[in-house]
């Protein structure tokens, strides 16, 4: 019997390496093409919107970023201030007396607060074709707009469009390195990858693009989604639309520079992915057509992946101490082996591609499958019993914003 469980183990071990494998190859490819922006006949009005809630630290910043944007179309940004108690509301104000692009805009208290419920209230204020979201921190690069309206007035069927984002403070620390490194990575298989080879792009909650008939269909944002970009995604997919990923549309972002506030936010985003599969199986749409891939994404990422972490981790400490392991045909300990090729393999294609195949990040790709990536195993478990202690209570999870620190222009 155990025989038979290991054999079933490692099949669908093989299986996730070898997409994995895939998706890094296709990642490359696509990552190497950049077509030249086309002129439009038109150019559809346009609505940045900007969640905002105690941005006071980096709000300067981005709204320098803002009145930078090249767009040859109608363009407005909206700052959509969730009730902030520092000093975000008066920095906003004067730059919309100097700019006339720039409108701030006060959300009213809700029953859910988050970013869900601010993003569906921009809309309701508003009217233009498409609406674009960044975080409060982020700098978009000034040709970011354009290229993503290129993207998604081109594409058959598209729902938007999906951009890049770049770590603006990734030589803070070890820690901010490594999320640095694991975000070209994401973006390279997840991102590009999907895309490639599977015309499937996922919305990544900042720099990403959508039609305003799209979300009116769909019935806004999930005001009860964590995870908001994930949820969306499954939707837009449901509805046979298509969101192209467009590398070369950055925009740069702060990250958590201390453990703890790594760790809450990634808890945060992994309840609500797991709101997501709990509503996934709850509705046959979300397993048809494209969305299965996006479905069975989540289910490799967030669970399967972890798991294979700690078996592949397992079978490593039996084999180093001795411990004698059920005969296969094939050698257990060659399991963990190929999860730190692949994963490690997968950190050195995002370094070449994004020219940041330094000595010091050599060092940090070869220790990142034993640090970071075994951060995993605890943000995963912490994550199911908040979860399902919040299903016991009935109670909402509240949303937790990203603690931001003071940064220069970059």
């Amino acid at each position: 019997m155990m025989k038979v469980i290991l054999v079933i183990i490692m099949v669908f071990f093989w299986t996730m390496l070898i997409y994995y494998s895939l998706l890094t190859i296709a990642g490359v490819i696509q990552r190497i093409k950049h077509k030249t922006i086309l002129h439009l006949n038109q150019y559809p009005s346009v609505a940045v919107f900007v969640p905002a809630y105690n941005e006071g630290v980096v709000i300067k910043n981005t709204l320098d970023s803002m009145v930078a944007l090249k767009y040859s179309g109608e363009l407005n940004i909206y700052i959509l201030d969730d009730q902030s108690t520092d000093d975000t509301a008066e920095i906003v104000k004067e730059y919309s007396r100097t700019f006339s692009q720039i409108h701030y805009l006060l959300v009213p208290n809700s029953d859910v607060k988050g970013k869900s419920s601010v993003l569906n209230y921009g809309l309701s204020v508003t009217d233009s074709e498409y609406f674009l979201v960044f975080d409060g921190d982020n700098q978009p690069e000034e040709n970011a707009v354009m290229e993503l309206v290129h993207a998604a007035e081109t594409t058959k069927k598209s729902a938007g469009a999906v951009g890049y984002v770049k770590t603006i403070n990734a030589d803070s620390n070890l820690l901010t390195r490594m999320i640095a490194l694991e975000f070209q990575v994401f973006q390279l298989l997840m991102q590009s990858g999907r895309w490639g080879l599977l015309r499937t792009g996922s919305l990544a909650g900042t720099n990403m693009l959508l039609r305003r008939s799209v979300l009116e269909d769909l019935g806004g944002y999930d005001p009860y989604a964590l995870a908001e970009d994930a949820e969306l995604t499954i939707r837009v997919a449901a509805k046979g639309l298509l969101l192209p990923v467009v590398h070369h549309a950055r925009t740069w972002e702060q990250e958590p520079e201390k453990l703890r506030n790594l760790i809450r936010q990634r808890t945060r985003w992994l309840t609500g992915n797991l709101y997501l599969l709990e509503k996934s199986f709850q509705e046959w749409k979300f397993w048809k057509g494209r969305t299965i891939v996006h479905s069975l994404h989540h289910l490799m990422t967030y669970f399967l992946f972890v798991i294979f972490l700690f078996i592949s981790n397992l079978w490593f400490y039996l084999g180093l101490f001795g411990i004698a392991m059920p005969n296969v045909d094939t050698p257990l300990l060659i399991l963990w082996f190929m999860s730190y090729i692949v994963y490690t393999g997968q950190l050195f294609s995002a370094m070449v591609l994004e020219d940041t195949l330094t000595p010091k990040n050599i060092v940090v790709g070869i220790i990142m499958y034993f640090t970071y990536a075994q951060l995993f195993l605890i943000l995963l478990f912490k994550s199911i019993f908040q979860f399902v202690s919040a299903r016991m209570r009935k109670k909402t999870i509240k949303w937790d914003k990203t603690t931001r620190h003071r940064q220069g222009a970059g």
